[in-house]
């Protein structure tokens, strides 16, 4: 496991340590960066049934310690189903509930089951699998009543209403509506007038409940997942985007806590970042900025808001990244006029008093920090002073000269996490066949000592071999895919989050393989 930062434990406990140390901390590691809707199986879309914790099992076989997953909250169709613009942080996706575990708890049939869609094994095609996983869901809450699960749901309901009510309220009015944008319903309820939310509650008690069941069986089918995964000695490392979508249950019960004009109830100006590595425009991502103070004085209900996140995101997973931590230290500002990020301007963000606000909720959670694109020195400062590991990617060592900061004899600490590329990176075959530079090939050959016969590999190879505590890598560079299997183009809506692993691939020898480079540069579990 990582070790979690010795700041935030000094701040719960108000004594001096270095860290926290068993036999297995302080060991180099690494995993496997795989999505959960990418997983193979029958249901047009990667679930947490039987083929999620047979991926825990291929994760061992190869000797790996990791599971990275992108957010695990709902995805909206009108975003691409993005996974970093969900309609709620505190939820979790249904779309990954399995209909096999929905069966073995007596919720659907086998007849049920065998009548569905001839999906594809390499793409998932959202709007088809949306409208499956609706109807399967919908009987499955119709056999409720009569479940041996009814007082486990109810008890779910009860224990998880600080969020859960707000979410299941906030899907039923979006439903009721024709799935319109919350600041476009009408005024009483956009505003949440106590009289018009006891209505909705009223009159749409059945589809508020149909919503706090999908997450009941969301969090029951997870935590059964990640205690299988504990089991087996695999951690699961979650992703936490530092921004939330505008169109989210989260900015509708939390209106104060963004940047919102008050007539409209749409953000004044929105998240980004400038000009960089993956567009010359920059990237207007559109969330709604915080308001991190109120006047002179922080804004204490976004506090309790990110305390509670933290909290959730801790009950998932056993460690998790920060999407643009920067943003912490400074954010791009773009007025929300505006039609791409370069008109906008870079201000203060909350710093390092935001973790220790929040120190307590994160005492128990490992952090990585993602610290790409334009990072300064007081970025550094920040996420060294946590403590914090950054993150190196090594598609991007290879564009300059030797003092490229990802080449990795230049990591000056082991406090890292290297990957050979992310999420948002061609995969490392489509990096090198279609992105890199001539200059760029000869570089990344010469530095592997390699012809670049198998450049995933090389690039595997440079990632084990270094200095940084922990090295992940993307499934498609493990199995040599190319820039079709790429998950996400930054900057672009269409085809992404759409690649899917068929199982034949992910078999006993790649993992063999795999197992044997992580133990011959000390990594094995």
């Amino acid at each position: 496991m990582f070790i979690r930062s010795a700041l935030i434990l000094n701040l719960v406990v108000g004594c001096k340590v270095k860290g926290i140390k068993n036999s297995r901390t302080q060991d180099r590691a690494s995993g496997v960066l795989l999505h959960m809707t990418s997983l193979p199986g029958a249901y047009g879309i990667g679930d947490l049934g039987p083929t999620a914790s047979g991926f825990v099992d291929f994760l061992v076989a190869a000797g790996q310690r990791y599971w990275q997953l992108l957010p695990l909250a709902p995805v909206d169709q009108g975003f691409g189903c993005s996974p970093y613009m969900s309609l709620a942080a505190l939820a979790g996706n249904p779309l990954l509930i399995s209909p096999d575990l929905l069966l073995a708890d007596g919720l659907l049939t086998k007849g049920e089951l065998a009548d569905r869609p001839p999906f594809s094994e390499y793409r998932v095609d959202f709007p088809s699998v949306v409208a499956y996983k609706k109807t399967l869901m919908a009987q499955a809450y119709k056999r409720l009543a009569n479940s041996a699960l009814l007082d486990a749901f109810d008890d779910f309901c009860q224990a998880e209403s600080a969020w859960l009510e707000d979410y299941a309220l906030f899907m039923a009015i979006r439903e009721h509506e024709g799935q319109t944008p919350w600041y476009q319903w009408p005024t009483p309820i956009k505003s949440r007038k106590p009289s018009a939310l006891a209505g909705i509650r009223a009159v749409h008690a059945k589809t508020v409940g149909y919503y706090q069941f999908e997450q009941f069986v969301f969090f029951r089918q997870w935590l059964r997942l990640r205690d299988y995964a504990q089991q087996q000695g695999i951690s699961l490392i979650g992703d936490l985007p530092i921004y939330v979508s505008l169109d989210s249950a989260d900015v509708w019960a939390n209106q104060g806590c963004f940047q919102l004009d008050k007539a409209t109830s749409t953000p004044t100006h929105v998240a980004g970042v400038p000009p960089d590595y993956f567009s010359k425009t920059g990237q207007r991502w559109g969330n709604p900025l915080y308001r991190w103070k109120i006047g002179r004085r922080k804004n204490d209900a976004l506090y309790d808001w990110w305390r509670q996140r933290f909290q959730q995101i801790g009950r998932l997973v056993d460690a998790v990244r920060i999407d643009h931590f920067r943003g912490f230290e400074s954010y791009w500002q773009v007025p929300a006029k505006e039609e791409t990020a370069i008109n906008g301007k870079w201000l203060k963000g909350p710093g390092k008093q935001f973790f220790v606000e929040v120190a307590e909720a994160i005492a128990d959670l490992p952090i990585i920090a993602e610290d790409l694109g334009i990072i300064t020195p007081a970025v550094i400062r920040l996420r060294d002073e946590l403590g914090f590991p950054g993150m190196k990617i090594l598609q991007f060592a290879f564009d300059s000269d030797a003092r490229n900061l990802y080449l990795p004899h230049n990591f000056d600490s082991t406090n890292c996490v290297v990957f050979t590329g992310t999420h948002d990176n061609n995969t490392t075959l489509g990096w090198y066949m279609e992105d890199a530079t001539t200059d760029g090939q000869t570089r990344a050959k010469r530095y592997a000592n390699s012809e670049a016969r198998e450049i995933h590999w090389d690039f595997i190879r440079l990632a084990l071999s270094s200095i940084a505590a922990t090295a992940i890598i993307p499934i498609q560079d493990i199995l040599g895919f190319g820039g079709d299997c790429r998950m996400n183009l930054p900057g672009t809506v269409q085809g992404n989050w759409l690649w899917r692993c068929a199982s034949r691939f992910m078999n006993k020898d790649i993992a063999e393989r795999l197992r044997q480079e992580t133990a011959f540069y000390g990594r094995g579990a």
